[in-house]
């Protein structure tokens, strides 16, 4: 009998033949629209797998890529990593986050200056090893720093949970969680007069999948309806990006505008109740919360609920937290990349100035961000 192997669950999905079988179908639908149609995918996993698998190339001229705002540590504005790092500096502090936090620079520098100055800052893979780091360092704060999408959101709900109910006193939190559909709506419809991104380009969504199957499909019912956007949840696979393109498409030619689910063996319309209830029993929504290269989105990010500030480290820290907005280098485009109008190669500093390893714009600063996709592999279209 054959051994199971990583591979041997998404190769299926990465087909050669398969993927030629879809890119036929997408161009004979192609012919059939009436205008050139441009689809953002929200999520920088569909940006990395669009880029390295070449996509673009094996779609007709009328059907592009724009990209979307990417990943939670391309969005995290200046002056939140700037409170990370100003925590990490505090005595007795652990500073406890995940890894991809480690290279981002905010005004004092990242993470990883902060431990070369002596610091301790520690990259876990799951919140829960905060429990573990409390226990081993009881004369220490532990600061959880939180970030992500809908998708990790639950983890850091459940690690609140356990520290409440386990009555641990030496673990805080910096919630920075944001969520998709609030940066959607603002990509559509910014209320930033100094942007115009009510020429915005975006014809139909690539829906974000990891996303999806905490908060369900559901969370995208406004953007056909509302804003005349359909929406297709579609899995990280070359495969699958082919079909959710594909899906798109006969939408358009059948002249019909809908939520669909491309993602069906893992997404559902109502999502993951009981981790939709966890993070309602501990988060927030805050009025605003600031999208680097986007600016202030509504409702966009969440907070401990206010019964909880005893665990809150922006209130703890509160005299010592900067509070002034920081923006990115003026040469820097990424908000208009994040919104869709312009590609990365567009920018005068990109592949120059700005490159993985010293990143200025947020699109740069995360292995997910759109910028960093094309670096790694514009090459390969």
């Amino acid at each position: 009998m054959k051994s199971l192997e990583l591979k041997n669950l998404y190769d299926d999905f990465r087909d050669g033949e398969t993927i030629k079988a879809y890119a036929k179908i997408i161009a004979e639908d192609a012919k059939k629209l009436k205008k050139p149609i441009n689809i953002m995918e929200v999520c920088g996993g569909h940006t990395h797998t669009i880029m390295k698998f070449g996509l673009p190339q094996l779609l007709p001229d009328n059907v592009n890529f724009i990209h979307g705002p990417g990943c939670p540590v391309c969005i995290m504005p200046k002056e939140r990593i700037d409170h990370a790092y100003v925590l990490a500096m505090q005595p007795e502090v652990i500073l406890v986050t995940l890894g991809d936090m480690i290279k981002v620079p905010g005004s004092n520098g990242s993470l990883q200056d902060a431990r070369s100055k002596g610091a301790d800052v520690r990259f876990v893979y799951s919140p829960m090893e905060c429990l573990k780091i409390a226990k081993e360092n009881p004369d220490k704060t532990v600061v959880f720093f939180a970030i992500g999408f809908e998708t990790t959101t639950p983890m850091t709900a459940v690690l609140v949970d356990q520290v409440i109910k386990l009555g641990i006193a030496n673990i805080l939190f910096h919630i920075n969680h944001v969520t998709v559909p609030e940066v959607m709506v603002e990509l559509i419809d910014s209320r930033d007069e100094h942007v115009d991104s009510y020429n915005n380009q975006i014809d139909a969504f690539l829906g974000p999948s990891h996303v999806s199957v905490i908060s369900g499909s559901k969370i995208y019912d406004r953007f056909p309806k509302a804003y005349g956007r359909p929406v297709v949840v579609t899995g990280f696979e070359p495969v699958d990006a082919m079909q959710g393109i594909s899906m798109i498409i006969k939408q358009f030619i059948e002249e019909r505008c809908e939520v669909e689910i491309q993602y069906k063996r893992v997404v559902t319309h109502e999502g993951n109740l009981k981790a939709q209830a966890l993070i309602a029993q501990y988060f927030e929504k805050v009025s605003l919360f600031r999208w680097r290269g986007l600016g202030n989105v509504p409702e966009s990010g969440l907070k401990l609920r206010d019964e909880f500030a005893q665990y809150d480290a922006e209130v703890k820290y509160k005299e010592v937290l900067p509070i002034a907005e920081i923006e990115d280098h003026k040469l820097c485009i990424c908000g208009d990349i994040l919104r869709g109008m312009v590609k990365p190669q567009e920018c005068t500093i990109f592949g120059t100035a700005c490159k993985p390893n010293s990143p200025v714009g947020s699109c740069m600063v995360s292995s997910e961000g759109a910028c960093a996709a094309y670096y790694k592999y514009g090459n390969l279209i």
